[in-house]
């Protein structure tokens, strides 16, 4: 598909334009034609380590969503994506490398048309991983919290003096 039409679909979804959308236009692009396919269910599995705009594109142009279990967060500010194929058990990961895409003299569409031109070796370290992901999503019975009585899924429940209880329950018990 070529990167317009990609950035268009990309657009619709997250509602604008701007850079760190290219960012994630351009790494779906770069994995649909290392042969990764779209994913209905959960045969594509993308780790990411931030919630940047660039996540929006993945969603919308790879079939990764959290609800599916196939899209993972981990919290760790980094423009940095993994990519597990469960067909082919390919692994490959992007990261951001640095440029000089911060420079105050480029206005915001020329950033944007800089990273949707440029090849993605230019933009990102790109190396092939193991097939090393977690299994499917597991699907979890919701408990009613002890405190709040708010259904929580089990696997999310904190226990507080012999208490079964939601996150944030918990974190106010702890503060008191």
């Amino acid at each position: 598909m070529e990167t317009k039409n990609l950035m268009e679909k990309a657009v619709r979804f997250h509602g604008h334009i701007c850079p760190g959308l290219a960012i994630g236009v351009l790494a779906a692009k770069h994995i649909l034609e290392r042969g990764y396919l779209y994913a209905p269910n959960e045969e594509l599995v993308v780790i990411v380590e931030n919630d940047s705009c660039s996540v929006d594109a993945l969603q919308v142009l790879l079939g990764t969503t959290f609800g599916k279990g196939n899209l993972i967060h981990k919290d760790y500010g980094k423009l940095k994506y993994y990519f597990y194929d469960r067909r082919t058990e390919k692994g490959t990961r992007l990261t951001l490398k640095s440029s000089d895409l911060g420079d105050k003299k480029l206005s915001k569409n020329e950033k944007i048309q800089v990273l949707l031109n440029s090849k993605p070796e230019d933009i990102f370290i790109i190396d092939d991983i193991e097939f090393n992901l977690p299994g499917l999503a597991p699907i979890k019975e919701s408990l009613p919290c002890e405190i709040c009585g708010e259904l929580t899924m089990n696997g999310r429940l904190m226990t507080y003096n012999s208490s079964e209880m939601c996150i944030p329950c918990y974190k106010k018990m702890r503060e008191q």
